[in-house]
């Protein structure tokens, strides 16, 4: 391999991509839009939980208790009905996802040291936020039931019972429990890969397609020298997309980088190259545009967005789509990216992740260099 062979085509791609302002603007432009995109509008935090009230009691311990709901970060107290039907048409309607049902006789058995109990419709419709708010819900009234008993125990001067085992759970890594601050991290290998590969997915099927492969094949220059020198443009497309998602991390959405600048950067140049060497396997064997684009979008989107943990935990998927999640390489930079991000730990700690995604790397590069043929069919 002659170094001034792959200059004068990395050369050639560069000239090209300069040509083709909408080539460069996605390269560049897209992968920013879809992190800010992607940063406010995929949370998984379950906050504001729309509520309306059904206070047939209207007693000042059925205000308390919707008090405290109004009074928490998780829930939205939205409005007070009348009957069930209003209660079924503000859920139907989406207007609210719970409603909070207070019986007529619920303070007389509170008064009383008679359990109480509380009706919580909810809309099931979104399981998954339904059971995070069912359970805000459940922390809301056991805290209010401890509080009701603390004071009926100080009543009767009698001197209220510790609890035999008491939690004290403390967060690690993440304080504030913010969901950004471990999706904008798994977001970057997301864009990086879908990108990469969609940018790279075109090269060599265009060349096919313009005529100008014919051309390139009556050069002396060898498959190899070509491979790499359509992927030294794109590679540093790649990191200056790179350093832009990571300061737009530090300084838009504002998540901490505990780590390794130097090991991110590393391990985002090998990943990139994986991801590159993928899209111009994808175009060599394609030799299609249109083809190569929807292949891009299959193979690497759907799986590095489902299938690497950064959305639906990878410990919940049926066995048989697990084994499937171990192809992905997605998967082990975004474990790696959160370690950096989050955790602050090194290669001591995530030496398999490193250690596979050079596979990956390794793997595509070989597999395009082999699929890569100079002849016309």
């Amino acid at each position: 391999m002659k170094p001034l062979r792959v200059r004068a085509i990395a050369r050639k791609e560069f000239i090209q991509i300069l040509r083709d302002p909408r080539s460069l603007g996605m390269a560049i432009a897209m992968p920013m839009l879809l992190l800010v995109l992607f940063g406010y509008a995929l949370t998984l935090d379950v906050d504001r939980v729309p509520v309306v009230v059904w206070d047939q009691s209207e007693s000042p311990a059925s205000r308390e208790l919707i008090s405290r709901f109004a009074g928490s970060r998780y829930f939205s107290v939205k409005g007070y009905v009348q009957n069930y039907r209003e209660v079924e048409q503000a859920i139907d309607s989406g207007a609210t996802l719970m409603a909070l049902v207070v019986p007529r006789e619920f303070a007389q058995r509170v008064e009383s040291a008679r359990p109480a109990a509380v009706q919580l419709l909810v809309d099931g419709s979104d399981s998954n936020t339904a059971t995070i708010a069912i359970g805000y819900a459940e922390g809301v009234v056991q805290t209010f039931s401890g509080d009701i008993g603390l004071r009926a125990t100080q009543r009767l001067g009698v001197h209220p019972l510790s609890p035999p085992v008491e939690m004290r759970p403390r967060m690690w890594f993440n304080d504030d429990m913010e969901s950004r601050n471990y999706i904008i991290p798994g977001l970057i290998p997301v864009i990086m890969m879908v990108i990469a590969a969609l940018l790279t997915s075109l090269t060599i099927a265009r060349e096919w397609e313009r005529g100008t492969m014919e051309q390139l094949i009556s050069t002396p220059i060898k498959g190899p020298e070509l491979i790499f020198g359509k992927l030294v443009p794109y590679f540093a497309i790649g990191m200056f997309d790179v350093l832009l998602a990571v300061l737009m991390g530090e300084f838009v959405f504002h998540v901490p980088l505990r780590g390794s600048v130097l090991l991110l950067f590393v391990m985002a140049a090998i990943f990139l190259v994986g991801a590159l060497s993928l899209g111009m396997v994808i175009s060599i064997v394609a030799k299609n545009q249109l083809l190569a684009n929807q292949l891009a979008m299959v193979l690497t989107f759907v799986p590095a967005f489902i299938l690497s943990g950064l959305v639906y935990a990878i410990s919940a998927m049926p066995l048989p789509i697990r084994l499937v999640t171990y192809l992905v390489p997605a998967r082990y930079f975004i474990a790696l990216l959160k370690g950096i991000y989050l955790k602050g730990v090194g290669l001591n700690v995530l030496a398999s992740e490193a250690i596979l995604l050079v596979i990956f790397a390794a793997a595509m590069v070989a597999l395009a260099n082999l699929k890569f043929r100079k002849k016309l069919v």
